[in-house]
């Protein structure tokens, strides 16, 4: 059976993936990916891969939990000290289970959601690409919490619990779903992972448009290999606090 060839609608300037960038990570550069069809001659193969993938995700989560108490327990202080409660902040996402409640520690005042709703330039700017270069509702330390994704770090409950992975799509809220198009099935056939190919190579410097084409471009050529580069390349992203806001 041949596979069937899937193009993706082309970006036009800089929202444009760069060739080199995709084959960096094992894409195709020229734009045309492959979509393997349901009678695959590798459904053993993939199914591997998914068991391999989940096993990572497990003993990794574990490990990162273990190993980064220490952390959890000093962010966890600082919020409670310099912010108050709640430590935490639910956030209601969108996976391949239905919804869940993605955990954070919280960045934003208490008030967060009724200054977005009294300024209705700020709220226009929030739904054009759900986040705020400059998040008036973000405090002192949420904004150094975010830079260096700390405030992400309680989300490797999320992946123990099979709600998340530590690779994969972004992680977006039900309202977002509609900007996927035609591909919203797609998004939601996997798991939203904690870090990824947009984390990577974009995070909010690039359009939203951009992040749903790495989305789909992520899940259509998914290999553990892709998975593994991806987490190689993680940290240093971290490190240099680019893009995160």
């Amino acid at each position: 059976m041949v596979d069937e060839v899937w193009r993706p609608k082309r970006l036009e300037g800089k929202s444009r993936l760069g060739a080199s960038r995709l084959r960096s990570m094992g894409m195709p550069g020229n734009g045309v990916l492959y979509r393997r069809s349901s009678t695959s001659s590798r459904p053993g193969i993939q199914a591997r891969q998914r068991i391999a993938k989940r096993a990572m995700d497990v003993l990794g989560a574990s490990l990162l939990i273990a190993l980064l108490s220490p952390v959890f327990v000093a962010v966890a202080a600082l919020v409670f000290l310099l912010e108050g409660t709640p430590i935490l902040f639910r956030r209601r996402c969108l996976g391949c289970r239905g919804e869940f409640d993605a955990f954070k520690f919280r960045t934003m005042g208490r008030d967060a959601d009724q200054v977005l709703q009294r300024d209705p330039s700020l709220r226009d700017a929030f739904h054009q690409n759900f986040k705020l270069k400059s998040d008036p509702r973000v405090t002192r330390l949420g904004a150094t919490l975010r830079k260096f994704s700390l405030d992400e770090l309680p989300q490797l409950f999320n992946v123990i619990r099979g709600e998340m992975s530590l690779v994969g799509p972004r992680m977006i809220s039900p309202p977002e779903l509609e900007k996927y198009g035609e591909y919203r099935d797609l998004l939601l056939s996997v798991r939203p992972g904690m870090t990824g190919y947009w984390q990577v190579h974009g995070r909010q410097e690039v359009s939203y448009e951009e992040r749903v084409r790495m989305d789909v471009e992520y899940v259509r050529n998914w290999t553990l290999g892709m998975d593994l580069r991806l987490l190689w390349l993680t940290p240093a992203r971290v490190i240099r606090g680019r893009g995160a806001y």
